[in-house]
Formats: structure tokens, C-alpha cells, sequence
């Protein structure tokens, strides 16, 4: 594993109703390629319960995160996001990390709590074909990065998803290495 002169961090967003693929592969990807990335349930309760039954352990709550560092920022998608949309004090962190020029991304439906925050606003950004007309400026791709924002479709896209977001915390060569470990 490449070891960086500073460990870069991610933190990911966990709910009730999450797609579990669309948080865990990118956790997983982004843990091989050397991230330190810390799961935040968005309640008190860290365990989880994701959207096909599959249950987990957050590691803190999204309340214990606020006052840290973290070089990205993730929104898995699932069912539980649409409750999400009008979250206003989510919609003030991802708009703070935004003003300070720091990476957030979103997957699936997610990418809809962006835009409600009014993030893309003059992004190309993708998410899952549900919630596509509530982007101001969308797009077919499976992964798009539009400066420090990158988004992706949903669950059959969470492996390419987790792959961008190690190539830009981790760099190529380490995720060259990770995607052949795992046959991507």
C-alpha cells in the first residue's frame, strides 16, 4: 500500500434506507487505496439498517464529524436520501465544505440533496434516472467530476464511484493497483 506524507481522509453519510453497495464499495475501495475513511450515521444510533436488510456499524455519529477535518465528503443514495432533501443543516455543511473548495460527492439519488442545497448550480452532475430532472445541468455519464464535485448513477456504478474518488484522494498508480487487485 502507498503510504502518503499525509493520510488523506474521507468521511461518508449513513442512514436508515441506504443502498448499502453505494456506501460500502466506495468504503471499501477508498480503505485498500490507504484513506482513512470514518462511516457518520446520521443519527445517534450508529447501526444502520440499509435498504435490502443489511445491517452495519457506523463508526461516529454525523454530529461527533462536525467540528473535523476530512479531505471528501460522501452521499450514498437509497431510498432514506430523499428524506434528506430538505435537511437544511445538511444542506449548510455541504454548502461550507463547498465554499472552502473541498471534495463532496454523491451517488444515486443523492446527488438530488446537491442540488436542492443549490451546489450544482452551474455543475454537469449524474445520479440515478429517478431523480435526473432535478438536476440543473445533467448528465449520461456514469461518473462525472465537475471541479470539487463528483457524482455517480447508483448501485451498479459504485465500484467506478469508489475507483474516482481513490484516484483523486489517492492518486492513479494507487488505484491502478487497487483495480487490479480487485479484476476492476
Amino acid at each position: 500500500m502507498l503510504v502518503s506524507e499525509a493520510e488523506k481522509s474521507a468521511l461518508i453519510l449513513v442512514f436508515d434506507g441506504v443502498e448499502e453497495v453505494e456506501a460500502l464499495a466506495p468504503v471499501d475501495i477508498l480503505r485498500r487505496a490507504g484513506v482513512a475513511v470514518t462511516i457518520a450515521s446520521l443519527r445517534e444510533n450508529k447501526t444502520v439498517h440499509g435498504r435490502n436488510g443489511i445491517s452495519f456499524l457506523a463508526d461516529k455519529s454525523f454530529e461527533e464529524t462536525r467540528t473535523e477535518s476530512h479531505d471528501l465528503f460522501i452521499l450514498p443514495g437509497g431510498p432514506g436520501v430523499l428524506e434528506l432533501v430538505d435537511d437544511t443543516n445538511l444542506h449548510d455543511y455541504i454548502r461550507d465544505r463547498l465554499k472552502a473548495s473541498q471534495l463532496c460527492s454523491a451517488i444515486c439519488a443523492a446527488p438530488a440533496v446537491f442540488a436542492a442545497a443549490g451546489a450544482l448550480d452551474g455543475k454537469t452532475a449524474t445520479s440515478h434516472a429517478s431523480v435526473r430532472d432535478r438536476l440543473p445541468q445533467a448528465s449520461d455519464e456514469k461518473v462525472v467530476q465537475d471541479g470539487v464535485i463528483i457524482t455517480s448513477q447508483g448501485a451498479g456504478t459504485a465500484l467506478a464511484f469508489g475507483l474516482k474518488l481513490a484516484e483523486v484522494l489517492a492518486g492513479k498508480d494507487q488505484t491502478a493497483e487497487v483495480a487490479a487487485s480487485i479484476h476492476a
